[in-house]
């Protein structure tokens, strides 16, 4: 970081959103959790000259509930709170399992959820929680607030629906339904980023499937969705034969890169054994819930 960078706090989203439009563009940073930022700062990627921090908004902290039921987690909501809170649970428990999953203590204790998506590395673990639990993106910026649906958030290779002088405030979840959520990833070393992700939230109804929302991590720019896999799963009541061909679908839709944790065929190979994992293990969850 330069010697003569400044760093700001504001107390109010609108102050924030007012420092970063007045400063020099990709030379002005908003600093949260800050474990991603640090890192590139340490590795020379980055050299601000202006710091915005958000520690003292208040209202980007803490996980509150909205007036139908639904969920708001402040962008500045450690993963550590994310990871502990039981008013994930059900078709919501999809992202406490991710941010439990997230590199190690020390990063949970530090790292927050608007700085990890605003980051949107494509092997993250909460951007394909995310889409699966067909969440939606909280946005301020200069023309007021917005909301973007998690799926269309997530655009390329580290890069969102964000725009200029813009600023994630929140997530917003649906009220969780009767069902079950689930996260798992295949990684080299425990902490590390995902080979390959997949998250599940399923809707339980009267003894049927009422939503299925499927998404893949770590295969390609963007989590991995399509909405025919989903409603393969929904109409087939998440079977055997419904999740294998939502893994082909998905498979054949990737789009991944050879890098150092795995190659582009392996990836590939890999997401339909771990969709049919995904599923299998929220039958036997489902029927012993029934």
């Amino acid at each position: 970081m330069s010697a003569l960078a400044r760093l700001h706090r504001p107390a109010t989203v609108e102050e924030a959103v007012r420092l970063l439009a007045g400063g020099d563009g990709e030379r002005t940073r908003l600093l949260a959790g800050g474990a991603t930022l640090v890192a590139m700062l340490n590795a020379g990627l980055v050299d601000p000259a202006e710091l915005v921090s958000l520690a003292a908004v208040d209202e980007l902290r803490g996980i509150g509930t909205l007036p139908d039921g639904g969920l708001r987690i402040g962008a500045m909501t450690r993963h550590r709170e994310t990871a502990a809170d039981v008013r994930l649970a059900g078709t919501l428990a999809v992202l406490r399992e991710a941010a439990a999953r997230i590199a190690n203590p020390v990063v949970r204790n530090m790292g927050t959820i608007g700085g990890s998506i605003s980051f949107a590395d494509p092997a993250a673990d909460y951007p394909p929680a995310l889409v699966a639990a067909d969440a939606a993106v909280e946005i301020a910026g200069p023309q007021g607030r917005r909301r973007v649906p998690a799926r269309e958030f997530f655009v390329d290779w580290y890069a969102t629906a964000l725009g200029p002088n813009e600023m994630v405030t929140a997530i917003l979840l649906a009220p969780r339904a009767p069902g079950l959520g689930s996260y798992d990833k295949l990684y080299r070393v425990a902490g590390d980023y995902a080979i390959v992700s997949v998250a599940l939230s399923v809707a339980w109804r009267d003894g049927a499937c009422a939503r299925a929302g499927l998404a893949v991590g770590g295969c390609g720019p963007r989590p991995l969705h399509l909405d025919e896999a989903d409603e393969l799963l929904r109409a087939g009541r998440l079977g055997a034969q419904a999740a294998r061909r939502a893994g082909e679908l998905l498979a054949a839709a990737a789009d991944p890169l050879d890098d150092v944790r795995a190659s582009a065929a392996y990836r590939r190979r890999v997401i339909p054994r771990m969709v049919e994992r995904a599923l299998a293990a929220a039958r036997d969850e489902l029927s012993r819930t029934a």
